[in-house]
């Protein structure tokens, strides 16, 4: 059953209310990052994080949301590829949560446009999850803590597919962090919040190597993604063919083929691997695949250009202009 299908069966079926009660509470936005609109209330974001955490939602109760998306590795997973039940591995990296709240679509192919449409998917996922609608649902109901959430949260225990994703998506709307060495040096003004060699690197990625074009900054905010999709020739065989064709297996449009979402790059340095599928593992790898101009194939984004004379030293402070952007978290 495809996604968006999964999820119109799930608003035509459910009679039972899935609003939250209680008032909602602030989401205080950092520095550096948009106002947020209000969250949830204080009780459904504590049962989307317990749900968030527990693996019973998954078939086997091996995998939780967090064992892909771990918050020691800024909610993201250090493995290439994050193994699902039954020894199934899945073929891109986990992206990090932080901040997602912000992002008009999610997943690297773009294919859900809410956090709730994309708590469901990987439930349903034979290669993550792998349990069915009904079986989570009754996973939820079996454990006495979740009902005692879920009331708290509803207002009565009954448990549907759209209350539990729901609530996770609650709680993710607050992983918000901003803070960072970079927003106090470039929005709060404070000139000793960077080294000079970064303050070097946030001048080549406005200026020389044209980063910011697609990881963008506004006049009073970074999210550090245009929230476009773009082909960088990231994953290729030996022949030259892209093994990922990302935004394609979406739109179906050729112009989308290997093309994905542009991650942000806030808190990159504790989030490596790095690209969609894992393949390079340290800043200074991606930092010199940039300055290659990618790989060539028909579908390669125009915007990815060989940087010339771009010396070593130049490099380093790339580096380390990221390396300051990882935030306080809340």
């Amino acid at each position: 059953m495809r996604w968006p299908l999964l999820f119109a069966v799930m608003a035509t079926t459910a009679c039972t209310k899935a609003d939250f009660v209680g008032q909602p509470e602030p989401i205080a936005a950092p520095l550096g990052l948009p106002a947020m609109p209000p969250g949830a209330p204080a009780a459904a974001v504590a049962l989307g994080k317990k749900l968030f955490f527990s693996p019973v939602l998954s078939v086997d109760r091996s995998v939780s949301c967090a064992s892909c998306h771990q918050p020691g590795y800024g909610f993201s997973d250090p493995r290439a590829a994050s193994p699902g039940v039954n020894g199934a591995r899945g073929k891109r990296n986990a992206p990090s949560v932080w901040n997602a709240a912000y992002w008009s679509t999610q997943f690297w192919d773009g294919r859900a446009t809410t956090l709730e449409e994309q708590a469901g998917g990987p439930m349903m996922n034979p290669v993550e999850m792998g349990h069915s609608s009904r079986g989570v649902v009754a996973s939820v109901e079996a454990d006495p803590e979740l009902r005692r959430l879920m009331a708290a949260a509803y207002g009565d225990e009954t448990v549907t597919l759209e209350r539990i994703t729901r609530a996770i998506a609650a709680y993710e709307r607050t992983l918000v962090r901003g803070n960072s060495p970079f927003d106090r040096f470039f929005f709060g003004g404070d000139k000793s919040a960077l080294s000079e060699e970064a303050q070097r690197g946030l001048a080549l990625f406005r200026g020389k190597a044209n980063c910011s074009l697609c990881h963008t900054i506004a006049d009073d905010h970074a999210l550090f993604t245009d929230q476009k999709f773009h082909n960088l020739g990231v994953g290729m065989d030996p022949a030259g063919n892209l093994i990922d064709q990302g935004r394609y297996e979406v739109t179906k449009k050729d112009e989308d083929r290997g093309a994905f979402r542009t991650p942000s790059l806030r808190n990159i340095a504790e989030t490596a691997p790095y690209m969609h599928d894992g393949s390079l593992k340290t800043l200074k790898e991606v930092v010199d695949f940039y300055v290659g101009g990618g790989n060539a194939n028909p579908q390669l984004d125009p915007l990815v250009q060989p940087l010339t004379s771009f010396t070593r030293e130049e490099r380093a402070a790339l580096v380390a202009f990221l390396e300051s952007l990882t935030g306080e978290a809340r």
